[in-house]
C-alpha cells in the first residue's frame, strides 16, 4: 500500500467550469479516507485525476512520494470500483476476476494464487461459474471488488460502489465492506454522497463543496466540531439546526442570545467573556443538533409552533418554528425518544443544551471554543 498526496490540485474543464479548486490533502499509508459532498462537488473528479483518467489543470499528485501526473493509469498501480460494477456480461465470475491479471501477462501460477486469495476473502467460491446476470446486486458488488483486489494495488478507489443497492442490502454490504477494509489495511479513497457510509467507513472524512475542501477530520470530530456552516448543515441526519441570532448584553451584565423577539441567557466562563463581547450586536448563526433540543418542562423555554412530526417508532422528529423570528423563519428539528403525538400549530416550549451550542461568524466560520470555553444556558426570558 502507499500514501497519497494532493498538492494544490485544480481541474478546469473546457468552457471554464472548475470542478476542483486548490485541493490539498495528505492520505496516510493504509488509511481509509471518505470523500463526501453534494452532487457536482468534485468527489469523483478527484478519483479520476488520481487514477489517471483525467488530467489535472494544475498541482501535483503523488503516490508514495512519487509524482504521478505524467504516468499512465497502468503505471500508477491503482484499482477502481465503479458505481455500475462494470463487469463483462459475457464472462463468468472467474474470467472477470482473472481479466486484469491476464492483461498484465502474469504467469498462470500467479493468477491462480491471487484468484484464490480474492475468492476466499470475498466468499465467491460458489459463484465462479456464473455470469453477472445470474448474480444479485450484492454478489455483483463483491465480484467488482474482487476484480480490483486481485491486482493488489497500491491504492484502492471506490466511486459510490453501494448506491445501486436497495437500502437494506446497502446496510449489510456496508458492514461487510468495513470489515474487509479493516482486514486489508488498504489505502482507500471512498467517494459517496451518503454521509452514513462516509462516517461509518472512513478513518477520516473529507467534506467538499463546489470543488473546495471544507473540512477533513475523524467522523466524531467532524460531527461535534464542524468548521463552518456548510459542514454543520451537511453532516448529520437530520442535519444541525441553523438559525440567525445576535449576542446582546443582558441587564445583569451578562450576555444573551437574541432570536428575533425572544432571548436566551448565556452563562460564559469569565476567561471567555471578553472574547464573546467582541461579537455583540453582530449577525451570527447559531447551530444546535436535533438531539440537543428538548421540550421545556415549564413556561420558561423558547416559544415555538409545531409544523410537522415524523413518527419513526423508536423516536419522533418534531419540526417547529421559533415564534418571533422574521418570516420565513427556519424550521428546527427536535429528536425526541419514543412516540410523541403532536398537532400542527401546537405551541411548545424549547430548551437547548447550551454546552452543545455552536456559533458561526458572518462569513459562516465556526467561532472556536476550547474545552474550557463551552457555553451553558439558563432559562429563556
Amino acid at each position: 500500500m502507499a500514501s497519497v498526496d494532493f498538492e494544490h490540485i485544480d481541474k478546469i474543464y473546457p468552457g471554464g467550469a472548475q470542478a476542483v479548486a486548490d485541493f490539498n490533502l495528505a492520505i496516510a499509508n493504509g488509511e481509509v479516507l471518505a470523500l463526501v459532498g453534494p452532487s457536482g462537488c468534485g468527489k469523483s473528479t478527484l478519483l479520476r485525476l488520481l487514477a489517471g483518467l483525467e488530467t489535472a489543470t494544475g498541482g501535483i499528485l503523488r503516490i508514495d512520494g512519487q509524482r504521478v501526473n505524467e504516468l499512465s493509469p497502468q503505471q500508477r498501480n491503482i484499482a477502481m470500483v465503479f458505481q455500475d460494477y462494470a463487469l463483462y456480461p459475457h464472462m463468468t465470475v472467474r474470467r472477470n476476476l482473472e481479466f486484469p491479471l491476464r492483461m498484465r501477462n502474469l504467469p498462470g501460477a500467479d493468477i491462480e494464487r491471487q484468484l484464490a486469495w480474492a475468492v476466499e476473502l470475498l466468499g465467491l467460491g460458489e459463484l465462479l461459474d456464473r455470469l453477472p446476470k445470474q448474480l444479485s446486486g450484492g454478489q455483483r458488488q463483491r465480484v467488482a471488488m474482487g476484480r480490483a483486489l486481485v491486482r493488489q494495488p497500491s491504492v484502492f478507489l471506490m466511486d459510490e460502489p453501494l448506491s445501486n443497492l436497495d437500502a437494506k442490502l446497502r446496510v449489510q454490504i456496508r458492514a461487510e465492506l468495513g470489515e474487509l477494509l479493516d482486514r486489508l489495511g488498504a489505502t482507500t479513497l471512498y467517494v459517496t454522497h451518503d454521509q452514513a457510509e462516509a462516517m461509518t467507513l472512513g478513518d477520516r472524512v473529507a467534506v467538499l463543496d463546489r470543488g473546495r475542501l471544507q473540512q477533513v477530520a475523524p467522523p466524531q470530530q467532524l460531527y461535534e466540531r464542524p468548521a463552518n456552516v456548510f459542514v454543520a448543515g451537511f453532516i448529520g441526519n437530520p442535519p444541525m439546526n441553523l438559525l440567525p441570532v445576535q449576542l446582546n448584553a443582558a441587564r445583569d451584565g451578562g450576555l444573551q442570545l437574541r432570536l428575533g423577539e425572544q432571548s436566551w441567557p448565556l452563562v460564559l466562563p469569565a476567561i471567555t467573556a471578553e472574547y464573546w463581547r467582541a461579537w455583540l450586536d453582530r449577525p451570527l448563526t447559531a447551530g444546535i443538533r436535533p438531539e440537543h433540543l428538548t421540550l421545556a418542562m415549564d413556561e420558561a423555554g423558547l416559544l415555538a409552533t409545531v409544523g410537522d412530526a415524523e413518527y419513526l417508532g423508536h423516536e419522533t422528529l418534531l419540526h417547529v418554528r421559533i415564534v418571533g423570528l422574521e418570516t420565513p423563519s427556519p424550521s428546527l428539528t427536535l429528536r425526541l425518544p419514543g412516540l410523541r403525538r403532536f398537532q400542527r400549530s401546537d405551541s411548545v416550549r424549547l430548551a437547548l443544551d447550551g454546552a452543545q451550542l455552536h456559533l458561526f461568524d458572518p462569513d459562516g466560520l465556526a467561532l472556536t471554543r476550547g474545552p474550557d470555553q463551552q457555553t451553558t444556558t439558563q432559562n429563556a426570558t
